[in-house]
């Protein structure tokens, strides 16, 4: 008994150290650009790593605040341009002029929780329909559904340019957000969450006279609760992330989100590393904060898909 117990405490000593490394090296990206982003030229430049800064500056955000400047918000109404009488969108601004950089971060945030917002709510009820629905063509649907995750975008990335333009969603945040809506992987993960619904309590809401709307929104949402916190992190890193999406399907400066907005601060003969690193340190504070708030659900996720049958 003795031999085992210090078997097991060999392994879980073991098991803290090597998940410790593997923690360092992924904290290092995130460590080295948010020292990068204090550090003067000289020190980004230099021959040898700095591994922190010989002195602590504001110059990269400076340049990243003071470039430019662009009103704080700014929506196009989708679909508006069907209906006004110039053929042109409504568009809503407000606020302020401020540092073109808010704007850019403004209009991704807008993006990404939009898209997670309305990705999560389909894909719950189109995961629980083909999961505990029984009709004609399910299962031929939900092939197609998983041979869709197969597709690399690029792939469909010329039907879809067309399908935005008919629209009139061409160079309009919705290009980017409604092509993420119907992303087949939320659909196939809420899916498998949606199996673990006991079928019974499903039959007994149905002979208590629950509406569908009602069973789904008080017994099916809690039980798929990990699933979709999981969902929302997925969905949310996906679209703020889509950089080819967002060059290809946004082409004004009003549009621009902060990785595009980055892009086009930078001179065609020279890099400004600098100025890069305090932009992919602003754009990292949403991600973080949205993982902080859907960790306990995304943690749940994982472990029920870990032990599920």
């Amino acid at each position: 008994m003795k031999n085992i117990n210090s078997g097991r405490s060999a392994y879980k000593i073991f098991s803290i150290v090597v998940l410790v490394i593997l923690a360092i090296l992924f904290l290092f990206p995130l460590y080295w650009i948010v020292t990068g982003a204090f550090k003067p030229a000289t020190d980004i430049y230099a021959t040898e790593p700095k591994w922190l800064p010989s002195e602590w500056v504001m110059t990269n955000f400076d340049k990243l605040m003071n470039k430019r400047t662009a009103p704080l918000w700014e929506l196009k109404v989708p679909f508006s341009s069907w209906f006004s009488s110039t053929g042109e969108p409504i568009i809503f601004s407000a606020g302020p002029v401020v540092p073109a950089a808010f704007r850019w971060l403004i209009n991704t945030v807008f993006m990404a929780v939009t898209a997670m917002i309305l990705t999560c709510i389909t894909a719950a009820m189109a995961g629980y329909a083909l999961a505990k629905k029984r009709f004609r063509g399910r299962g031929i649907i939900f092939a197609l559904i998983v041979c869709a995750m197969a597709l690399p975008k690029q792939v469909i990335l010329i039907p879809l340019l067309k399908e935005m333009a008919a629209l009139r969603l061409y160079d309009n945040l919705w290009a980017v957000i409604f092509p993420t809506v119907g992303w087949p992987f939320g659909v196939f993960l809420m899916k498998q969450f949606s199996e673990s619904i006991p079928g019974e309590i499903l039959e007994a809401a149905r002979v208590d006279g629950s509406s569908e709307f009602r069973t789904f929104s008080t017994i099916v949402v809690p039980i798929v609760k990990p699933g979709i916190g999981a969902l929302a992190i997925f969905t949310f890193i996906n679209s703020w992330n889509d950089y080819f999406m967002q060059l290809v399907m946004l082409t004004s400066g009003s549009n621009n989100t902060i990785a595009l907005g980055i892009a086009t601060l930078q001179n065609d003969t020279t890099v400004d590393m600098g100025l890069l690193m305090a932009g992919a340190a602003l754009a990292s504070v949403p991600i973080i904060i949205v993982f902080l708030i859907f960790q306990k659900y995304f943690t749940q996720g994982i472990t029920m898909g870990a032990v599920k049958g």
